[in-house]
C-alpha cells in the first residue's frame, strides 16, 4: 500500500465524514446521510464517488446559496413533485426515494420528481433502497451542462445517469450507468490529484481535446458511445424537464431528478417477480463461456462483492482526502440547517 494511502474501518471513515459535514453546517442526521452515501460508494469500489465526493459539496456554487426545507409543489396518490429547496441531492434524493417507495407500496406505482437540488451522488444507492423494498425502480438525473453534443465545442447536456433496481430472491440487482464518457466525479478527482484522464474523452474551455483534469473541469466531456450515448443523454435531460427542471429559473439545463417505481404485484398477481428475476440471473450466468472467461457477471455483482470484502478489510483513502475532511471540521456552521429528511437506509455501519 502506498504511503499516501490510509486503510480505515467503516466506523473510522464515518467519523471523519460526519464530522466534516457537520463542520460545514449540516445537522447530525444530514451528516449521517451524506457519510452513508459516500462510504457505500467507497465500499463498492467507486472512489470518485466516495469520501472525496464530500469535498465537492462546499466547493459547489449552489452550496453558497441559501437552502430551504423541501416542499411539495404538486401531489396525487401516485405522484409528487418536490421543490428541493437548493439542498444537496444526496439528502433530497433520499427523501424523494422514500416518498416513491411509500406511494408505490400503497398504490402499485409512483412517479416522483425533484427540482432545485444538485449533486445527487450515486444513483445506484437510491434504486437499491427501492429494490430492498421489493419494488422495481428507475432513477434518472438530468444535470448541469458538462457534456458536448457530437460536433459541439461547448457542453449542452449533463452527465445524466440512469439507474435500474430490481428485487430478486437473492437480493437486489442494480444497473447504474452515466451517459458521459466519464462521470464528472472522475474529472474532479483527476483535477484534485493531477492524474491524467484517458485520451479522446475530455475537452478544455476552448473545445480542444485534453487529458488534464483541471482543464476538463473548465470544459467538459463527450457522451459515451457516440450518437447512442448522446441520444440517451438527451432523453434523460428531457425527463428532467418532466421532473420540473425548468421551474426554478426557467433554464432547461437546471437539475431535474425523476423516480419511477413499480410494485411487481400490480402486474403479476402473487408477485413471482423476485423468483423470476433470480431465474433470469442464473440463466444468463449459465451462458457457455469463451476460453479464459471465469464467469459471466451480472450488473452490480462486482460492486456487491467489493462491498463485503471492504467491510471486512477496510477502505483505502488518500491521506490528502482525510486531511481535507479534517480541515472542514473546523468550519463555522454558518448556513441554515434543515431538519432531518430521512433515516439510515443502507445500514452499512
Amino acid at each position: 500500500m502506498s504511503s499516501d494511502r490510509i486503510r480505515m474501518s467503516v466506523a473510522e471513515a464515518r467519523d471523519h465524514a460526519e464530522r466534516a459535514m457537520r463542520g460545514i453546517g449540516y445537522d447530525a442526521e444530514e451528516a449521517y446521510i451524506l457519510a452513508d452515501h459516500a462510504i457505500d460508494a467507497a465500499l463498492c469500489g467507486y472512489e470518485y464517488s466516495g469520501l472525496a465526493k464530500l469535498l465537492n459539496i462546499p466547493e459547489h456554487r449552489r452550496f453558497k446559496q441559501p437552502r430551504r426545507p423541501m416542499r411539495l409543489l404538486r401531489e396525487t396518490d401516485v405522484s409528487a413533485l418536490y421543490d428541493g429547496g437548493n439542498n444537496v441531492g444526496m439528502v433530497a434524493m433520499c427523501h424523494a426515494a422514500r416518498a416513491a417507495i411509500a406511494k408505490a407500496a400503497t398504490h402499485g406505482f409512483a412517479v416522483v420528481g425533484v427540482t432545485d437540488s444538485w449533486m445527487s451522488g450515486r444513483s445506484a444507492y437510491y434504486v437499491e433502497m427501492i429494490a430492498k423494498a421489493d419494488l422495481v425502480g428507475i432513477h434518472t438525473a438530468g444535470s448541469g451542462r458538462a457534456v458536448a453534443p457530437p460536433g459541439g465545442k461547448r457542453p449542452a447536456l449533463g452527465t445524466n445517469p440512469i439507474a435500474f433496481g430490481f428485487p430478486s430472491a437473492d437480493g437486489p440487482v442494480i444497473f447504474d450507468i452515466g451517459t458521459a464518457s466519464l462521470m464528472w466525479g472522475e474529472v474532479l478527482l483527476a483535477a484534485e490529484t493531477g492524474e491524467a484522464l484517458p485520451p479522446g474523452v475530455a475537452f478544455d474551455a476552448d473545445g480542444n481535446p485534453t487529458v488534464d483534469g483541471r482543464a476538463a473541469a473548465r470544459g467538459g466531456v463527450a457522451a459515451f458511445g457516440g450518437h447512442k450515448g448522446y441520444g440517451l443523454a438527451f432523453a434523460i435531460q428531457a425527463l428532467g424537464l418532466l421532473a420540473g427542471a425548468a421551474i426554478p429559473r426557467g433554464q432547461v439545463q437546471d437539475y431535474g431528478f425523476l423516480f419511477l417505481v413499480v410494485d411487481p404485484e400490480a402486474l403479476l398477481p402473487g408477485n413471482p417477480f423476485a423468483t423470476q428475476m433470480s431465474g433470469l440471473v442464473k440463466a444468463i450466468q449459465a451462458t457457455p463461456r469463451r476460453p479464459g472467461v471465469e464467469e459471466i457477471r451480472i450488473p452490480s455483482q462486482r460492486a456487491f462483492r467489493e462491498r463485503e470484502r471492504r467491510r471486512a478489510e477496510g477502505i483505502l483513502v488518500d491521506r490528502a482526502v482525510i486531511a481535507a475532511l479534517e480541515a472542514l471540521r473546523s468550519r463555522a456552521a454558518s448556513r441554515s440547517r434543515l431538519s432531518a429528511l430521512c433515516y439510515r437506509d443502507q445500514g452499512i455501519g
